[in-house]
């Protein structure tokens, strides 16, 4: 690595680039009921605006990946600024439907070229300690949701505007992209280590890496879905649904911070079963209680999503190198795709439920004196099929644990 590589500030310029994407989905997860209300949006069409940001985030995760080590991390990062920039004004000055869908989109685009870039630059310049360090980065993901529930939950209580909200962004916006605009970069890993281009699509092909990919699908839908759509879905439960979000991205917080004994002690596949089985926990706390229990759900639910993110990432990086950042950035951008997809399929669902909940014949003065109840019970259900998912990824882990104890015991009988 070149003498004029900073990488302590390459790295606190990354964490800014990524509470910018914290920051939005904190912010919006926030204001979602909000702008249900003010652009009269129902429940699919703001799971589809929802959505959209994890549309875009794979589009750019991917593209950035298989672009990153022909034009390098830092034109990445310079394009990831632009999009940042767009996506916050246009969404400051939204009149409805369209320009949300496109201003979350820009948004949603923004996050995943950050993604592309940030996740190969921790890698490669901590490349003797990935998964700890990329908890580390993947901290102000979670830190970001706090920081931006907190924005909505304080500026709403003191009544200033979703839009002041939305424009706080623009402070750490302009930050990174000076940063970065100034800041030398190195070359990625797999560049610099020799591995040809072929070698690393050929690694993608490779059966665990295809397992590492599908299990993506289901911690990414875990643990995002249910943190984005958490003010919907238990608003009608308890006045403090969005502090819920706050609670479980705190612990997260905290948890990532102190991910290097944690990663060391139990190994990154131990870790995710660990954090599959209190998910499930967690969850099922969140679906089936009421009252401070909810909190107690909130608070495991956040330990168990806690790891999912940064450790599926650091495992491909630590036990599947040759993959380099293609590897990396189809991880985020499989995770994302899913999201994506079962935000719009729950969207609609939510609404049949809601729908199926309300007595046939009645007028439209009664349905919305029901509507509020018919609301409290879909929730939760919409949690409890969520469950499904978690405990699959239950066994999942179980499977990988065996098999990478098995493949060390066969790594030291051959040495």
């Amino acid at each position: 690595m070149k003498q004029s590589i900073d990488r302590s500030r390459l790295f606190w310029a990354s964490c800014l680039a990524l509470l910018v994407t914290s920051l939005s989905f904190g912010i919006r997860a926030g204001i979602l009921n909000e702008l249900g209300t003010i652009f009269n949006l129902n429940g699919a069409q703001l799971g589809v605006i929802t959505a959209t940001a994890f549309w875009g985030f794979p589009l750019a995760v991917i593209i950035g990946g298989m672009v990153v080590d022909i034009i390098g991390m830092k034109r990445l990062l310079i394009i990831a600024f632009v999009f940042h920039l767009l996506g916050i004004v246009l969404t400051i000055f939204a009149t409805g439907y369209w320009s949300l869908f496109l201003s979350t989109l820009l948004i949603g685009i923004a996050n995943g070229t950050v993604e592309a870039a940030c996740n190969p630059l921790v890698a490669t310049i901590y490349a003797e300690n990935k998964t700890t360090k990329l908890n580390h980065f993947h901290l102000w993901f979670p830190g970001g949701i706090v920081i931006g529930t907190l924005i909505v939950f304080i500026f709403g209580k003191i009544g200033i505007g979703w839009q002041v909200q939305v424009a706080t962004m623009l402070v750490p916006t302009l930050l990174y992209g000076y940063f970065f605009s100034k800041l030398e970069f190195p070359v990625t890993e797999r560049v610099a280590s020799g591995v040809s281009t072929g070698d690393m699509y050929k690694a993608v092909l490779s059966p665990l890496f295809i397992f590492m990919i599908i299990c993506m699908f289901g911690t990414a839908i875990t643990e995002l879905f249910t943190g984005q759509w958490i003010d919907v879905l238990l608003k009608s439960v308890t006045d403090n649904a969005i502090l819920i979000l706050t609670l479980t991205t705190g612990v997260m917080v905290v948890g990532r911070g102190l991910a290097e004994p944690v990663v060391h002690r139990f190994s990154p596949q131990g870790v995710l079963l660990i954090s599959a089985i209190l998910s499930v926990v967690g969850l099922y706390l969140l679906g089936h209680t009421t009252g401070n229990m909810i909190f107690v759900g909130a608070l495991v639910f956040g330990m168990g999503v806690c790891y999912f993110w940064p450790t599926m990432i650091g495992f491909v990086a630590e036990n599947l190198p040759r993959t380099g950042a293609v590897g990396l950035n189809f991880m985020g951008g499989a995770g994302m795709f899913a999201v994506s997809l079962y935000l719009i399929f729950m969207g609609g669902y939510y609404n049949e439920l809601v729908e199926s909940k309300l007595p046939a014949g009645v007028s439209d003065a009664d349905k919305v004196a029901l509507l509020a109840e018919a609301k409290k019970a879909a929730g939760p259900e919409i949690i409890n099929v969520t469950l499904i998912i978690p405990i699959i990824l239950v066994f999942a882990f179980t499977g990988l644990v065996i098999y990478m104890k098995n493949r060390k015991k066969t790594a030291a009988v051959a040495a």
